[in-house]
């Protein structure tokens, strides 16, 4: 287990050098990282707080993670999301975003919290049965 955490860190900082290969030889550099720091003060401010305080309010009993980590993700989403589903309408240039991104948005969501209820029932019926919690 250890060597596959070396070979995927080994992996993720190659990774990262082609990035930072690729972004040298655009320009943009100061644009990327103001976008990086908004990207960490967005989640920083703003979704960790929130995935919180809701987990926090709305949840009781053993429940309260896999909440708090399908709220995560579907933070992310929606972040991810955000420009294609703000977007004012209609492109002159149809080819340019040719998915109705609204809906596979909700898609999204609707995969996240089947996979949240999904995984909670599970958990539920594994301690009815008296196994143990993993």
């Amino acid at each position: 287990m250890k060597a596959l955490r070396v070979v995927a860190g080994a992996v993720g900082v190659a990774l990262m050098g082609f990035g930072a290969f690729l972004l040298t030889d655009t320009g943009d550099v100061p644009d990327v990282l103001v976008w990086l720091g908004g990207a960490v003060v967005l989640h920083d401010a703003v979704i960790a707080p929130v995935v919180l305080l809701v987990g926090l309010l709305l949840v009781r009993g053993g429940v309260r993670g896999p909440v708090r980590g399908a709220l995560l993700v579907a933070g992310a989403l929606t972040v991810v999301a955000l420009p294609v589903l703000l977007r004012p309408g209609r492109t002159a240039n149809p080819s340019v975003l040719p998915l109705d991104y609204p809906r596979n948005w909700l898609i999204a969501m609707a995969a996240v919290a089947t996979a949240t209820a999904l995984w909670t029932a599970g958990r539920r019926l594994r301690r009815g049965r008296g196994r143990p919690d993993e």
